[in-house]
């Protein structure tokens, strides 16, 4: 059968299709540094594996082949990936980015690319209008995370990507929290999809990686690659196995997780200590319905305001299932407090104008029971 008429969860478990000439049904680790060339102009078609690695070559193809793009890259990190995306532009260029987006992004760009003379505005992408107004005779692409981080705001990628086209610009969409199981931004325009790898995609918190993944442009492509070989910020062999490892599962945790999910945002929407909840899975979220138009699901990640600070430290103390860590996206059911880690490096400002206050929490919502889960919630609020 071809891989086009296979379903979606068919692909997680086969991936790219790499055949053993041993017969061995997972992929080797292809631990080593360089390859043997059999003569002097002859290669085996890798000779050094920041260049290339078959294991990462593997794992490069398979996320390429879910999200529906060409190419995929595959990065030490998220961070590294988005990196080596910015440094696609050059002093003088102007990039629109989602208001509301992962700390370490806002961080790099403030910190980093705006002091090599690239421009960049923030503005609230779930409203074209506002984005429209952002744009300038040098705006190159528009940087968009659907839902945010962490305030879960929901941006129209159709529109956001004509708008991109109309002007010249490339539509780049962090698809992190969706996943391809969920959400498949090229399908509505997009040209770039960037993920952090160590989320759901590996699902396991035990590993570390990063994934661009190019819709079509051989121009991008190129460039991409020549950024990704020169900058060394290469998937190591043994995490990339572990990635293609992690991507086996990802359907069927991605539906238990949401699952979770909508059962938990039901249980907060109702308790008197929660005073706000942000989940596009609830009707009376304000992307809901744009939500329902672009992808196949919500997901599993929540964020929510408390009535005190105290209830804050109350939680984040007396969780016991639930653990009080960064990241997100794991089988694990994982807590974690914007405003002194994720968003740390964010100015206060604007961390209050966005929402991420003092009295905000965000959940990762796994695996496990959701009824334990609940539990777990309730005893710590009490």
């Amino acid at each position: 059968m071809e891989d086009c008429c296979r379903s979606f969860e068919t692909k997680v478990v086969h991936g790219n299709g790499y055949k053993s000439k041993t017969g061995a049904v997972s992929i080797p680790i292809y631990q080593t540094a360089t390859f043997q060339h059999p003569a002097l102009g002859q290669s085996t078609g890798y000779d050094y594996s920041r260049l290339q690695n078959p294991t990462r070559e593997e794992v490069e193809k398979t996320v390429a082949l879910l999200e529906g793009g060409k190419e995929g890259m595959a990065f030490s990190t998220g961070m590294a990936g988005i990196t080596c995306l910015f440094s696609l532009f050059k002093p003088g260029d102007h990039i629109i980015l989602s208001d509301d987006l992962y700390g370490g992004t806002y961080r790099i760009m403030e910190e980093l690319f705006k002091v090599y003379g690239v421009e960049a505005d923030y503005v609230d992408a779930s409203y074209i209008e506002l984005v429209k107004k952002a744009v300038k005779p040098n705006t190159k692409a528009i940087y968009i995370e659907t839902p945010t981080n962490p305030m879960m705001k929901i941006s129209d990628i159709s529109a956001i990507a004509a708008l991109a086209k109309e002007i010249g610009a490339i539509t780049i969409v962090d698809n992190t929290f969706m996943t391809p199981h969920f959400q498949k931004p090229f399908e509505y325009g997009a040209d770039i999809v960037v993920h952090s790898g160590t989320k759901y995609l590996g699902g396991h918190n035990d590993t570390l990686a990063g994934f661009i993944v190019v819709k079509d442009n051989e121009e991008l492509i190129s460039r991409l690659r020549l950024l990704q070989k020169s900058i060394g910020s290469v998937l190591s062999p043994f995490d990339s196995w572990l990635i293609l490892r992690g991507i086996k599962t990802l359907s069927i945790r991605m539906e238990k997780q949401q699952e979770n999910a909508l059962k938990i945002a039901d249980f907060l929407s109702k308790h008197s200590k929660v005073k706000k909840i942000y989940y596009p899975g609830l009707e009376s979220h304000l992307g809901y319905e744009i939500q329902k138009k672009q992808s196949t699901g919500f997901g599993a990640m929540i964020s929510f305001e408390v009535n005190s600070e105290e209830t804050v430290e109350k939680i984040l103390e007396k969780v016991d299932l639930i653990m009080f860590a960064e990241s997100l996206g794991g089988v694990e059911t994982l807590i974690t407090y914007p405003y002194r880690q994720t968003h740390a490096d964010v100015p206060e400002d604007i961390k209050n104008s966005l929402g991420i206050t003092k009295k905000l929490l965000r959940l990762s919502v796994g695996i496990e029971k959701a009824e334990d889960i609940i539990a777990d919630l309730q005893a710590a609020m009490e």
